[in-house]
């Protein structure tokens, strides 16, 4: 059986950063299991499985236009730390969720003075070419079951992650 859209797939992975160092594994762990088409991984990496088959192993680089975007300076900002009601203890590398005009995100603080704190919304791999050892484990075809969350609400994504809802059977809305 060969990856295309709408088969649930199983593999085992290991991401690293430019430099080798291993930023995620599944090795140890149960493997990941996704279905193809939908969105649900990065799109380099779903367009490196399309078309592989049960016990393919290859390596692939994805880039960031690809994996989690261009790093975009416009999702770094100073703001008041009286924003942080109720926090007493804010520290670098904390994260935190931050309410905006087109819904929630997650903010990373990158910087604090006395009055300020640096928040940066950006992905923590985004700018980053991204390096997967990949085992396909299993393939199947996509049960009732599966497919059940997008009949009622689409693919989530839009159309073009899917294929249209004939890629999925979704309803693309």
């Amino acid at each position: 059986m060969t990856i295309e859209p709408r088969k649930m797939v199983k593999i085992h992975y290991t991401l690293k950063d430019e430099q080798g160092t291993v930023i995620d594994t599944s090795e140890g762990k149960e493997p990941l299991e996704y279905m193809q088409g939908t969105g649900a991984l990065i799109p380099g990496l779903e367009k490196e499985l399309e078309g592989k088959n049960k016990g393919d192993k290859f390596s692939a680089e994805v880039e960031p236009a690809l994996a989690y975007g261009e790093r975009d300076e416009n999702l770094v900002q100073e703001v008041e730390r009286s924003q942080f009601d109720g926090v007493t203890d804010i520290q670098v590398g904390q994260k935190f969720q931050a309410s905006t005009a087109t819904g929630p995100i997650l903010v990373t603080v990158t910087k604090i003075t006395d009055d300020k704190v640096t928040v940066d919304a950006n992905h923590e791999l985004a700018g980053k070419k991204l390096f997967f050892d990949v085992e396909v484990v299993d393939i199947r075809d996509a049960t009732e079951e599966d497919l059940a969350p997008f009949m009622s609400q689409g693919c989530g994504s839009g159309c073009s992650s899917c294929g249209g809802c004939s890629g999925c059977s979704g309803s693309c809305s």
